[in-house]
Parts: C-alpha cells; structure tokens; sequence
C-alpha cells in the first residue's frame, strides 16, 4: 500500500474543503455511499435506481471532463482515457479501455469494484450500475466537443457481483438517435 495519494489533494485550512484539480471533493468510506444505493434500491426497486442515478451521473461526468479538459488541456479520447484513470486513482475501481471510437461506441472493463467489494462476488445481479451515466456523460462529453452529440446508452453486460471476474460496460448510440443530442 501506497503513503502517497495518486492525485494532488488541496486542503482549504480555513474551510477544510478538500480539491482535485480545482474541483471540490469529499472523502467519505465506500460503505456510505453503497449503502445509500441499496437504501433506494429498497424504496424504489433495482430498475429505478438505476434510472435515478443515470441522469445525475451522466451530467457529473460531462461537467468533470470539461473542466479536466480545460485543466490539462485535453480533448477527444484523451479526456476519456484522463477520466477512466483518475477514476481508478480515486478508489471506485480499475478502469480499462478496451475499445473506444467517436462514432459513440466503447468497451470499458471494470475490476475491483466498490460496489462488489461492498456487496461479494456471489450477490446474483449486477450492482455496479451506477457506472453507466458516468460512461455515458464522459463518451458524450467528446462527441459533443466534436459536434457530433449523441444520446448514449451504457449498460453493465457482465458483473463481477455474478460471479464474472470483472465487469464488463458497453457504450453505444441509442437507435434512432438523431444525433442532436436530444
């Protein structure tokens, strides 16, 4: 284990308030936030959920990748790549890029997941969902930057949490989508 921290952290003296990059950040343990998704999965049901968070999570990512993309002067699958590493540095798991193109289409491999490190390897659905609007938004982020904007759906097509060694995310074009974005 590491004592140096993967990602300059800034820490406000006065505020306390913790940042990446000129970002704001929170640290909190992995089991707040699973156990705040599994307290809504009870309320609203699996499906829900996962439609609940996909919206907010596509927009977080589009917003870190532009500022990132500002910050370090990034574009196209570069900003991409930036946002599966820091995402991986940051403890939400391994990230992989095994394919990506600008026609709206990625592969993404996930190990070591919070989500299954929190809930096993043998609890027989796919809970690493949450991943989805993060993928769309960080995929989105480039074709939009392009001028080419497209609704994108992401979906988890192998989970860790049935027993697969790693989860497994694809990214791709809604049918129909009629490139504005809409």
């Amino acid at each position: 284990m590491t004592e140096q921290l993967p990602v300059p952290v800034r820490v406000d003296a006065k505020t306390g308030e913790w940042s990446v990059d000129g970002i704001p950040m929170i640290l909190v343990p992995r089991h707040f936030i699973v156990n705040n998704q599994s307290a809504v999965e009870g309320l609203l049901g699996i499906e829900a959920t996962r439609d609940l968070f996909r919206e907010p999570g596509k927009r977080s990512a589009s917003e870190w990748c532009a500022r990132e993309a500002e910050t370090h002067g990034l574009s196209g699958p570069a900003i991409f790549h930036h946002y599966m590493k820091r995402l991986s540095q940051r403890g939400w798991a391994q990230f992989s890029v095994e394919h990506l193109d600008t026609a709206g289409y990625a592969r993404v491999r996930v190990g070591h997941s919070v989500f299954v490190a929190e809930r096993g390897s043998q609890a027989g659905r796919e809970v690493c969902y949450m991943f989805e609007g993060w993928l769309e938004g960080a995929l989105g982020y480039i074709m939009t930057a392009k001028g080419n904007p497209q609704q994108l759906r992401c979906r988890e097509v192998q989970c860790a949490a049935e027993g697969s060694e790693q989860c497994l995310f694809e990214v791709r074009p809604e049918s129909g989508s009629s490139g504005t974005g809409r």
